[in-house]
C-alpha cells in the first residue's frame, strides 16, 4: 500500500483518506467544472468476499437502494442486502459477468469530506 500512496501521489492525486494498509482514498486534481473525482485502494483478502478474482471495483451511484431496483429488473441481485458502513457509504456488492466484485455504492458528502479526512 505504501508504494501505490507514492504511485498515485506522483501521477498528481491528493491523500485525503489514510487507514494503511487496509484502505486509502486518492482526490483527482480539480476538473473546470464539477467536483473532483475520487480513488479509492482497499486491501483484499482470499476470505473476505466470495470471489477469488480480483481486483474490487467501486462504482459511485447517486441512490444505491433505487439502482438495486432498477438491477434487479435485469435479474441482477446483490450479494448481500444493502448496509451503511461504519465509514458512513452505503453499499452492496455485485459480480460482472468475469465474477469481479464490483461494490456500489452512495457516499453522499462523505466521499470526499468524512469526518476523518486528512487535513
Amino acid at each position: 500500500m505504501a508504494a501505490s500512496i507514492g504511485f498515485y501521489q506522483a501521477l498528481g492525486l491528493k491523500l485525503i483518506v489514510e487507514s494503511a494498509p487496509h484502505y486509502v482514498r486518492f482526490e483527482f486534481p480539480t476538473p473546470n467544472t464539477g467536483e473532483p473525482d475520487t480513488l479509492s485502494l482497499h486491501e483484499v483478502t482470499e476470505d473476505w468476499t466470495p470471489s477469488s478474482t480480483w481486483p474490487l471495483i467501486y462504482f459511485e451511484v447517486d441512490d444505491l437502494d433505487a439502482y438495486l431496483l432498477e438491477l434487479k429488473e435485469h435479474n441482477i441481485t446483490p450479494l448481500n442486502p444493502a448496509k451503511t458502513e461504519d465509514w458512513l457509504w452505503r453499499e452492496a456488492d455485485i459480480f460482472d459477468p468475469s465474477g469481479n466484485t464490483i461494490r456500489l455504492y452512495t457516499a453522499g458528502e462523505h466521499r470526499r469530506f468524512p469526518p476523518w479526512r486528512v487535513d
